[in-house]
């Protein structure tokens, strides 16, 4: 059975007889099927029954329904209603817009609106620069996707993409204290998805590329970066190549290894393959090998279009060829952004003493951890069920934040290195071990301290409108 979570919890409304066992027998039958007891609530008593309401947790919908129904079965039992908790959490959507002044006399409306507001829009027409200091700009940023990669769930569409949009807004705020907007769109075409977001871009002190699928989501980040002066930031492909980079620096210093004498064997040359592995090469990785279905990609190769061509120009430097299984024997590091069965564990076995594994594929990893432990010295997934998550989560809110508050007009490779730094420094040498080469997602700490990281290499980078902070 698969990991017991929070995501198929629900809060089942039961009558119970009110006598001794009844609970015991539902709480019994619950557990028969599977289930997690997580909460219990007495709701009332009334004559010769009580009302509870019993919170659950389950692997799949399929689980849920299973332990529903041992606990329609019981004697004495009656289920007055099921509530799903991760779809009630969604009901009227996750984020909404709150005021920071009140509105109560005639005073503060005339300031924040009419006939006062005449005034801003007039000195900020004087002086667009103005636009930074007297509206929510500063702290503005739009979330784009067109719904065609999102999750797992691949092309859903622009309306099912807006709960993980709103999602993303959440992180966005709760981490970077940063501002960010849902912007669903309802086309593929490449040039009308870059000339929406270029024509809503005064509104906003940056953009961050959502799900947006491969390869369209190259030229789009492409062009937009061309054409803004703010930063545009494809989260899939920079964020993925930040957490990852971090968690290989401090993997490496488990192992006792340096990124200048490995050799890397990543699988997935996606958005996220593709930028991780620039983002490794700018790091001192020199041996990297790069495969796809039909293997490893070299120089030379017949039938690579002019991505994948570009890609083994910088890649696989030995003209390594065969299966991803074939060129991990004596590789140091896998790094999986594919699939399930992407490689195998007989593979993993025959890589370098000390190796490092990180199987990103969600919900299913490239190689299940349990069938390398005791041949990888270092394990990270995209699951929050194993330890070392790789999960996004802990780049994108500081370096928009770090972004934002020197108002950069971009974000580069310096910045993006940075930040990886920052993460993986959050992990002292007395902390650092097989199973802590990343923070955890929900530590408030990393998003400040990447934030700095990022607001320095931006100065330095000479893409800054203001000073970074000392």
């Amino acid at each position: 059975m698969s990991h017991l979570s929070a995501q198929y919890s629900s809060t089942l409304r039961v009558h119970l007889d009110d006598r001794p066992g009844s609970f015991a027998r539902l709480a019994q039958a619950i557990g028969d099927a599977g289930g997690l007891l997580d909460a219990i609530d007495l709701v009332r008593v009334e004559r010769g029954t009580k009302v509870r309401d019993v919170t659950l947790l389950a692997s799949d919908p399929a689980h849920l329904e299973s332990i529903l129904a041992a606990v329609g079965a019981l004697p004495g039992v009656e289920v007055e209603h099921v509530a799903d908790r991760t779809f009630h959490l969604h009901e009227g959507g996750k984020i909404e817009v709150t005021p920071k002044t009140p509105l109560k006399t005639r005073d503060d409306l005339s300031m924040a609106y009419t006939p006062g507001v005449a005034r801003i829009s007039s000195a900020i027409a004087e002086r667009p620069e103005l636009v930074w200091d007297l509206t929510a700009k500063r702290n503005a940023v739009a979330v784009v996707t067109d719904g065609t990669a999102v999750l797992g769930l691949g092309d859903i569409g622009p309306e099912a993409a807006l709960p993980v949009m709103e999602g993303k807004a959440m992180l966005f705020k709760e981490f970077g204290g940063v501002d960010a907007w849902p912007l669903c769109l309802a086309t593929k075409d490449v040039d009308e998805i870059v000339a929406a977001v270029a024509a809503i871009a005064p509104g906003f002190g940056g953009i961050n590329l959502e799900d947006i699928s491969a390869p369209r989501c190259f030229e789009i980040e492409e062009r937009l970066r061309g054409q803004l002066d703010i930063p545009v930031f494809h989260d899939d492909q920079h964020g993925t190549a930040v957490v990852v980079l971090a968690a290989l620096l401090n993997a490496l210093r488990v192992v006792g290894k340096r990124p200048e004498d490995i050799k890397v064997v990543l699988v997935g040359v996606g958005a996220a393959g593709t930028a991780i592995s620039k983002i490794l090469l700018a790091a001192g990785v020199s041996r990297l090998v790069g495969c796809d279905r039909m293997g490893a990609i070299h120089s030379g190769q017949a039938g690579l279009d002019a991505r994948l061509a570009e890609y083994a120009k910088l890649t696989n430097p030995d003209g390594e060829r065969g299966s991803a299984d074939d060129v991990l024997a004596g590789a140091d590091v896998f790094v999986g952004v594919s699939g399930p069965g992407a490689v195998s564990a007989d593979a993993i076995g025959r890589m370098a003493e000390g190796s490092i594994v990180f199987a990103m594929a969600n919900p299913t990893p490239e190689v299940h951890p349990e069938d390398i432990h005791d041949v990888a010295a270092v394990i990270a997934t995209g699951r929050s069920d194993y330890p070392n998550q790789i999960n996004n989560v802990l780049a994108f809110p500081g370096i928009f934040r770090g972004a934002l508050d020197v108002r950069a007009a971009a974000i580069t490779e310096e910045m993006k290195l940075a930040a990886a730094h920052a993460i993986a420094g959050m992990i002292s040498a007395d902390e650092l071990g097989p199973e802590y080469v990343i923070p955890a997602v929900l530590n408030r700490d990393v998003a400040p301290l990447v934030a700095a990281a990022v607001a320095s290499a931006a100065e330095r980078s000479g893409v800054a409108r203001l000073p970074a902070a000392p």
